[in-house]
């Protein structure tokens, strides 16, 4: 069956956030993808039989990826298995991706809205800074600091922030050269910091778009490899749109 390892959110090799994609011939166990998923090693792998799309981390399935999806829909449209938008079946429900002409691919995905939570106890001190807001959606802790360099040098204590009662951790801050940025944290699910996160942006989507008054946005993710995500608020949707940079491709042998 065919591999790839696909660079999201960024039109550069090397950057961005890098997903396994595994084109599944037939039905496999959750073990065998599981161990696939720890073989790659990367924050995601995506596996994809007929429409059903999955994702794993090294640790455990998950049931929302952005940067994933992406690189699935990437992989189908650059090596002509699709042209058209596609449909993908999900834990998280039913994701639509279209490709835009400049080949800017974009995802509709469910909005996480972002509701008003007290600091958890030791968060301050795990982050190494001081909250300005604390919010938590469906899936993620969301912390707002005071600015851009705050997001940019955060060296947090990946083990306590472990402590959190959510998926991941969130931070946050209004941008410089972008509406906003963010870097994302989820030592619960094996990976201690996510280079771009997609299903981050469907809570950081609502959250900005009701501070800044637009639907329309650009977030960066500061993290080392970088990364944007273009983002429009649609209700209880969000449409998230990048690009993807194919590395790697080859042959999985069972």
């Amino acid at each position: 069956m065919r591999l790839f390892t696909v660079d999201a959110f960024t039109d550069t090799a090397f950057k961005g956030n890098p997903a396994a994609v595994c084109l599944l011939d037939s039905p496999v166990t959750d073990r065998w993808m599981q161990s696939v998923a720890t073989e790659m090693n990367l924050s995601e792998t995506a596996f994809l039989l007929g429409d059903s799309l999955r994702w794993f981390t090294p640790a455990v399935e998950v049931t929302l990826c952005g940067h994933a999806t992406l690189a699935t829909a990437h992989v189908l449209y650059s090596t002509g298995a699709a042209t058209g938008p596609l449909e993908f079946r999900t834990a998280g429900g039913t994701l639509t991706v279209n490709r835009a002409p400049d080949n800017m691919i974009t995802m509709d995905f469910p909005a996480k809205e972002v509701t008003p939570a007290p600091t958890p106890e030791g968060l301050e001190k795990a982050l190494g800074a001081t909250p300005v807001r604390v919010g938590k959606s469906a899936l993620d802790l969301l912390v707002e600091l005071e600015s851009q360099e705050a997001v940019r040098t955060l060296a947090p204590d990946i083990a306590a922030l472990a402590a959190v009662d959510a998926r991941g951790v969130i931070v946050t801050a209004l941008g410089e050269e972008t509406d906003f940025v963010s870097r994302f944290f989820a030592p619960n699910v094996g990976v201690p910091e996510d280079p771009v996160t997609g299903s981050a942006h469907c809570a950081l989507s609502p959250y900005w778009s009701a501070r800044l008054g637009r639907p329309s946005l650009t977030g960066a993710q500061l993290s080392a490899r970088g990364g944007l995500v273009h983002v429009t608020h649609a209700g209880d949707r969000v449409h998230l749109a990048g690009k993807a940079v194919t590395v790697l491709s080859g042959t999985l042998h069972l």
